[in-house]
């Protein structure tokens, strides 16, 4: 009986597992399918984004599927930054970590988009690449 009852917490644990490996699955697969329609696209547990020529589409991924979803155009850019811990940094030589790291388009100097990332590395090349295709577009 006391065994039992030693074993009753681990099978909770090991069923809330499953149901969160569960839903991250649902929210990998909404991702993907939505991924297709792009030439390029990044996930990560705070955002997706997108991009299909000078568009880039963004938003919040969910087990139900992606929602909050914003386009905009390159053209409409006129800087992109990168913000570890709210400051801005060089996509040449970013912070190994940072709490906070986001890209951050801006558009006028009262409207901007700010996307989530998760690791620096991958917001840096995001940045090197987006900060490319505006100066092409310049």
């Amino acid at each position: 009986m006391e065994r039992g009852l030693l074993w009753l917490p681990l099978l909770f644990i090991f069923f809330w597992l499953a149901w969160q490996g569960s839903r991250e699955y649902q929210k990998v697969e909404a991702y993907r399918i939505w991924a297709e329609q792009f030439d390029r696209a990044k996930y990560d547990i705070y955002s997706v984004l997108g991009q299909k020529g000078v568009c880039l589409t963004w938003g919040k991924p969910t087990p139900k599927g992606l929602i909050k979803l914003e386009t905009f155009s390159l053209l409409d850019v006129q800087k992109i930054r990168l913000l570890v811990d709210d400051k801005e940094v060089d996509t040449e030589a970013p912070p190994e970590k940072g709490r906070s790291i986001e890209l951050e388009f801006v558009f006028s100097p009262e409207n901007s988009v700010r996307v989530p990332f998760t690791e620096v590395p991958l917001a840096a090349q995001w940045g090197k690449h987006l900060q490319q295709e505006l100066q092409r577009l310049s």
